[in-house]
């Protein structure tokens, strides 16, 4: 027999029906967040490829690339630290992993390859 908090007799039907109530708020609410993260990410990593150097002598222009894309990176590893998480926990699944690493590719491609020029 089962014995819940209380000490009453509860039944193993009700106690999985809670179970899959609380998965799919931490669901919900994982999603949330890391949809809110995602756009900031996006925006700091956009912010590093539409700054471009007016001239040779812009180099705060470069900096500001630098900065918006390094940001961006940083952004996305503790967005795949939440996600990592939230997937450890089965709150969702591993295909939320790609959106956190074509932000950091990208960020990583504007720091590297793809960076501004003087």
């Amino acid at each position: 027999m089962n014995v819940n908090r209380n000490g009453s007799a509860g039944s193993p039907l009700a106690a999985r029906l809670s179970s899959r109530a609380a998965d799919r708020w931490g669901t919900r609410i994982c999603a949330v967040v890391l949809v809110l993260g995602i756009l900031v990410t996006g925006y700091l990593v956009c912010v590093g490829y539409l700054v471009e150097p007016d001239g040779s002598w812009d180099t705060q222009a470069v900096t500001d690339s630098q900065v918006g894309a390094g940001l961006g990176l940083f952004s996305a590893a503790l967005l795949t630290a939440a996600t990592w998480i939230a997937v450890r926990c089965a709150w969702l699944r591993r295909y939320w992993y790609a959106a956190p690493a074509a932000l950091a590719l990208a960020a990583l491609l504007r720091l590297t390859l793809l960076a501004p020029d003087l």
